[in-house]
């Protein structure tokens, strides 16, 4: 009960998304490019500096907070793909219940594929807890991937319950009865095939979280000792920079590009070297199929295709004859093959 509260705290009585006309629009910035990635943080941590550092893009840069009021895109290359960054203006607490265009700031960062929280390396930690509330609350999970729930809903037979792994967080029938009854749910099935919190249940019924990588980016390392860098280092997903001073750049981009789970795929037309300047860009955790990279490329590519030869790690042999169920390995050649007539 308490979750659906707060939920409509938030969104209005109505349960409206943070994506609807009422929620406070993000800012309107075209989306380009292969990926997405957004700046958040709180003002003065050198979200600006960092956005001019990677991409060339000139962001407003000054000593006071709230230099940037609007959302300003650049784009920057790597390894031959192009990655939009988006430096959103800085958050404050209670971004989530609308301050300081706190709610069209996330609703922007809920579009990108990966968020980037900008932390000074010299402020308390407690920054990093306040703007993972924050995003918390607005519907983003952070790091996390959607829990393996099934809920079909019936029209008639009550509410059927089943547990394909021992529940030890606090789920059981009882509790997910009364759960669904708070959401005028009174006919579904249940399926659980992992072990879940009744929140992570509370957010497969909403249906409208976003669960999206994260990375924490600690600037102005140049401020502090080694020791104290010695702590930060022990924490997961962080990568420490200085965006003035331009260090650790090179690891910052390659962590972005593994946590965006990129795979580069170069095309060759027949008769011709392949094309190693403008690869596609797919994204996958696990290795995508030649069908994947054919809908990547256009959708209707499919309704002609024959077979695609490939060249790279993925093939037995160079060059190996392949089916659309193929999978593909990064930085793997295709040539793909239409049919006659």
């Amino acid at each position: 009960k308490l979750a659906k509260l707060r939920s409509e705290l938030l969104n209005g009585p109505g349960g409206k998304s943070a994506g609807s006309k009422d929620a406070g629009r993000g800012f309107d910035v075209t989306k380009s490019g292969d990926t997405r990635i957004g700046l958040v943080g709180f003002p003065s941590v050198g979200k600006s500096t960092l956005l001019t550092t990677l991409t060339g893009t000139r962001s407003e840069a000054a000593a006071y907070e709230f230099t940037t009021l609007t959302c300003i895109p650049g784009t920057m290359k790597y390894k031959g793909a192009r990655i939009q960054v988006l430096d959103l203006p800085g958050i404050i607490e209670g971004a989530a219940e609308g301050k300081g265009r706190g709610r069209q700031v996330i609703s922007t960062a809920r579009t990108c594929n990966l968020i980037l929280i900008v932390l000074d390396a010299g402020k308390p930690l407690t920054h990093k807890k306040i703007i993972e509330a924050e995003l918390f609350s607005f519907g983003i999970r952070i790091n996390q991937v959607p829990p393996n729930i099934k809920i079909v809903k019936k029209e008639a037979g009550g509410i059927g319950y089943q547990e394909m792994t021992p529940q030890t967080k606090g789920m059981n029938a009882e509790v997910c009865r009364m759960v669904l009854k708070e959401f005028k749910i009174s006919c579904a099935e249940v399926i659980l095939r992992e072990d879940v919190t009744v929140d992570q249940f509370i957010d497969v019924i909403e249906g409208n979280r976003s669960y999206m990588p994260v990375l924490y980016v600690f600037n102005k390392i140049d401020s502090i000792t080694i020791e104290e860098l010695d702590i930060l280092d022990q924490m997961p997903n962080y990568v420490p920079i200085s965006s003035r001073d331009k260090w650790n750049m090179e690891e910052l981009m390659e962590e972005i590009w593994n946590k965006c789970n990129m795979l580069r795929i170069y095309t060759k037309p027949k008769g011709q070297i392949p094309d190693y300047e403008e690869p596609v860009i797919l994204h996958s955790a696990k290795n995508p199929t030649v069908e994947e990279f054919c809908n990547r490329i256009h959708k209707s590519l499919m309704n002609s295709f024959s077979h695609a030869w490939v060249w790279g790690r993925s093939a037995k042999h160079q060059p190996q004859r392949v089916g659309k169920d193929h999978e593909l390995m990064d930085e793997d050649v295709v040539q793909i093959v239409k049919k006659a007539g």
